[in-house]
Formats: structure tokens, sequence, C-alpha cells
């Protein structure tokens, strides 16, 4: 069984495909994704979140939201709005906000693969979260969104990107957040073989976002399993960029109350393990081991102390420092799963939110994190070890809604 094979995919027809995309169903609440669908009766917001069609008080995993689910794909099908490709195809898929762009490919990856580690994750997984992919993919019997996946450097597979990319592309939507979705169809048997023998020759593929879906396209594979058949169940939605080109943004904290400390016995606490200096601005970690702590009106600038680095591939990131040596010990925050003291910001909010959420009262200080680096990503796979909740948080974002993958 390859790593990757081509698919037929299902697409937008082209003029359709700018009515058609939308923002990942897990980055938008309901209301939100009401909202940004309003109007736009071929967003595929009304698959991926069917329940902006319900009542309002609809519970989002109620049978009665992935029935509308596949009510609302076949209308799209019965109008001509979205159509599946007569051949197997990869697809380039190249994202562009402001000056950073990347390109990668959309392929079917191996679920036998992922089962084995060779597409290593780096994540745990929540049953209920799980639970809702299985039923919405068994629903639709389509997997309507990609898992993010990372390769290897390989000048090889950069070389057949940028030939996938020479002609017309068949879609470019700018969404409405200034990002540009552009997608290439790669029809060609010689360039597909050669994309398929490239990533053949990879030892591993990397689940930089999309864990949960990885995860119940393996439950889905295994319960329609026949014997040695290989059916398109055994494989599931990817789109692969080169590691080099990822771009992970910082992952920020916002804690409610110090833990009984004051500002001065709280910074005198974490003194122990980081050198503490003011700053006259807002801090934006510029290396590991930095991190930027503000505290009402005030920036501090915060340093660990280099005897406490490890080389243990998860203990040595710096959100894994920051909670063994500040959150737990001084604040008495140990579980950043369920623990109601702490939130999280993602680094495309910026640091004014950090500001916002402290000097409203909401949040009585905020920890700017320098971000988690690929390589980093990569060590904690390869180790076969988890991350830290909250520890990466990609941008771009993948559109939903371009390209689908139907199990038949």
């Amino acid at each position: 069984m390859s790593l990757i094979k081509p698919f037929r995919g299902l697409r937008p027809a082209p003029q359709h495909a700018a009515d058609v995309a939308a923002p990942p169903y897990d980055v938008l609440s309901t209301d939100e994704a009401r909202a940004r669908a309003a109007g736009k009766p071929w967003s595929f917001l009304h698959i991926s979140k069917p329940e902006i069609d319900l009542p309002a008080d609809t519970d989002p995993y109620a049978p009665a939201v992935y029935a509308k689910a596949v009510e609302n794909l076949n209308k799209m099908l019965q109008a001509d709005i979205l159509h599946r490709d007569s051949q197997p195809s990869y697809y380039a898929y190249r994202i562009e906000m402001g000056s950073h762009t990347q390109t990668g490919f959309v392929a079917a990856a191996s679920v036998a693969a992922y089962d084995a580690g060779r597409i290593k994750k780096h994540e745990f997984t929540r049953p209920d979260k799980e639970d809702d992919r299985v039923r919405q993919i068994d629903a639709l019997n389509a997997q309507t969104g990609p898992v993010l996946l990372a390769y290897p450097d390989s000048r090889q597979a950069d070389a057949l990107l940028s030939q996938a990319c020479a002609g017309a592309p068949v879609a470019s939507v700018t969404a409405d957040d200034g990002i540009v979705h552009t997608i290439w169809v790669v029809s060609d048997e010689t360039l597909i073989a050669d994309i398929t023998a490239a990533f053949e020759a990879m030892h591993a593929l990397y689940i930089a976002d999309g864990h949960h879906r990885s995860a119940a396209a393996s439950r889905i594979a295994a319960a329609r399993r026949k014997g040695d058949i290989e059916q398109a169940s055994d494989y599931f939605l990817a789109v692969i960029f080169p590691q080099h080109q990822m771009k992970i943004m910082d992952y920020n904290r916002v804690v409610k109350d110090l833990n009984g400390l004051s500002a001065d016995e709280f910074l005198a606490r974490i003194a122990k393990a980081y050198a503490v200096a003011p700053a006259c601005g807002a801090v934006k970690p510029s290396c590991p081991g930095e991190v930027g702590l503000y505290l009402p009106g005030r920036w501090l600038r915060l340093n660990i102390d280099p005897k406490l680095f490890v080389s243990d591939p998860v203990a040595r990131l710096d959100v894994s420092l920051l909670s063994e040596h500040l959150l737990g010990p001084v604040l008495g925050i140990t579980d950043l799963r369920r623990d109601k003291r702490i939130d999280f910001v993602g680094g495309i909010r910026g640091l004014a939110e950090l500001e916002k959420r402290v000097d409203s009262g909401e949040m009585a200080a905020a920890f700017a994190m320098h971000p988690t680096r690929m390589g980093d990503l990569m060590a904690v796979a390869d180790a076969g070890q988890v991350m830290p909740p909250k520890s990466t948080w990609f941008e771009p974002k993948l559109a939903d809604g371009l390209v689908s993958h139907v199990l038949d």
C-alpha cells in the first residue's frame, strides 16, 4: 500500500469555487459559522457545520446534524456546484498570506501508514471529537476536512511541486481574511507516478494539524475493511507541505489569577527559574527560552535559567518549561486541559489581544511564547511522544470544500 495515492477529487465547479470555499469547521463557533454563511447557500459551512441550518438550540452532535450535512451535500451535487473528477489525480494547493507562501500536494494518505507510525502524530485526541468526525465521515461517505501534513526536506518532491504548478490553476479564491487559496489538478500519469515514488522514498510524514480527523479515518477504515481488498476508506484526505515552508505561530497563555500572590510576590517566586527584566514595550520572544510576561500596564522579559534546559524533546519545549517551572509550582496550574484558570490565545490575534484580556480585568497575567519550531515537532513525533496541549498554532489555515475525498 503506497504512502500516498491520487484520488478522484470532489471539487467545486470553477465558477463556484469562491462560493464554496470556507474556513475549517473547527475554527468557528456555530454562531460565527451561521453569520459567515448568511446569504451564501453554497458555502461549504452548510456541510462542515450543518447545525447552522437547524434551530439554534440543536445539539451539534445530534443525528439530525449529520443528516442535514448529507442533505446539503446532495443539494450541491444536484445543482452541479460540486463535481467529481473522472480520473485519479493529485492536486497542488498554494496558500498565500501576506508575504508568506506555501505550496503542497493534496493526496490520499495511507491509513495503514498512520496505524504503523509512519505518518507520525504528536498530540492526544479526545474521544468526543473523534466520535464526531467518525459520524460525519460515515454519514457523508466522504472526508471533507483535510489533515495537514508535513514532509521532511526533499529536493525531489519540491521539484515535482514546481512542475505541478506550471500550468493554469483550476481555482483561485481570495477568502474574506485576504488569504489566497489556489488549486491545480495533477493528472499527467508520469508526473503522478513520480510524485508517488518520491513520497514512497520518505521515511515518514508528520501530522501538523488534524489528529482527530486522522484518528477518525483509521476507525472508519477498520470498520469497513474487507480482507486484503484495498478500498478508498483505507486512505484519508491530506494536504502535505514541505516542512521548511510550514509556519507555526506562537500559542500564548493567559491566567485568571496569581494563586493568591501579589504581583511582587509572584515575580519573586518566578525569579527562581527565570531572569526577570522590565521591558519598554510589548515583548515578542526572539529565541527559545524567552517569554514575554504582561501584568496590568507593564511588560517584562523572562529568560529561563540555562541550567534548566534538558535534552528530552518534550521537556525542552518552551511551553513545557513554563509549565514545569512557573505554571505548576507558582500558580498551581498542572492540568492544562481541564483547569479553568488558564486559557490560550493563538498568535494570529497578536500581543494586543493579551494586553486587552489582562487590562480588562478578565485575566491577571499573560505569557507571550516563542513559537514551537517544526524541528521540535518532528523530534517529538520521532520519539513517539506527545506535546503539551496548545503547543502549536499553524497559519495560514486550509480552506474546506476545495477538494474532498469520496469513500467509494
